[in-house]
């Protein structure tokens, strides 16, 4: 697989399916949550972004990582579930439960298709307004 974390490595790379169109910022994250040492919070408020859907591996360190440090940086963090994983479904399933307990204490949990109807209507009333 490569190093992680490490530009140019096989375990760094995005893959193919999800690769950054032109144009779009790829953000080197050299840490196990998305906003250490990197400038995600200033590009995210320039653009005024509230909410964030986040998924990746391992759920109980990058992405639970991401969604606390997200938390306390004032974002609504949202984590996707089916598009999250680990090496561990027990570790998975506790880091789910520790981002929305007690009334989603770091944020919230959802799963993909959930999220996909609600883009969809999003998008139909968005079109029906303009």
């Amino acid at each position: 697989m490569g190093k992680v974390l490490i530009r140019g490595e096989a375990g760094h790379d995005i893959i193919p399916e999800l690769y950054p169109q032109d144009g779009e910022p790829i953000i080197d994250k050299p840490g196990k949550g998305a906003f250490y040492a990197t400038d995600l919070r200033e590009l995210l408020l320039v653009h005024r972004i509230e909410n964030l859907f986040v998924c990746g591996v391992t759920t109980e360190v990058c992405v639970q990582s991401t969604i606390r440090e997200g938390n306390d940086r004032g974002f609504h963090c949202i984590a996707i579930s089916d598009a999250c994983g680990s090496f561990f479904e027990t570790f998975h399933k506790a880091a789910l439960d520790m981002i929305h307990a007690q009334n989603g204490i770091f944020g919230s949990v959802t799963d993909s298709k959930t999220v996909v109807k609600a883009l969809s209507l999003l998008q139909q009333q968005s079109s029906i307004s303009s």
